[in-house]
């Protein structure tokens, strides 16, 4: 499964969340799979949303980047849609949410 795939790169000796290149070509990627991104089960917004949160402190800019992959979340089936939107409200009531990441948050949400 390509998720489990991407989650035990994130374990590999090669990778640091800490270099925003390998962030972007690994997680970023990964944002940009239609099919496993955007999994029924909401598996792949669960990812996106916790690698946000981690990303959050280290590299916001990143993190904002990452979390743009939600600000669509309203052309979605409903289902989609309900998930998306829970993540980015999980994401906006975090504490210490940098401005980069609160901004998309809640502009996606028009709590801005």
């Amino acid at each position: 499964d390509t998720l489990q795939q991407v989650q035990s790169l994130l374990q590999h000796e090669a990778f640091t969340i800490k270099n925003p290149n390998k962030v972007r070509a690994l997680i970023g990627a990964f944002c940009h799979n239609p099919i496993h991104f955007h999994a029924a089960s909401g598996a792949g917004y669960q990812f996106v949303a916790d690698q946000v949160l981690a990303l959050n402190a280290l590299n916001p800019q990143i993190a904002a980047r990452l979390l743009g992959s939600f600000t669509r979340w309203r052309k979605y089936d409903t289902v989609r849609q309900d998930l998306m939107r829970s993540h980015l409200q999980r994401i906006l009531a975090s504490t210490d949410l940098s401005p980069d990441v609160y901004e998309i948050a809640a502009k996606s949400l028009d709590t801005a």
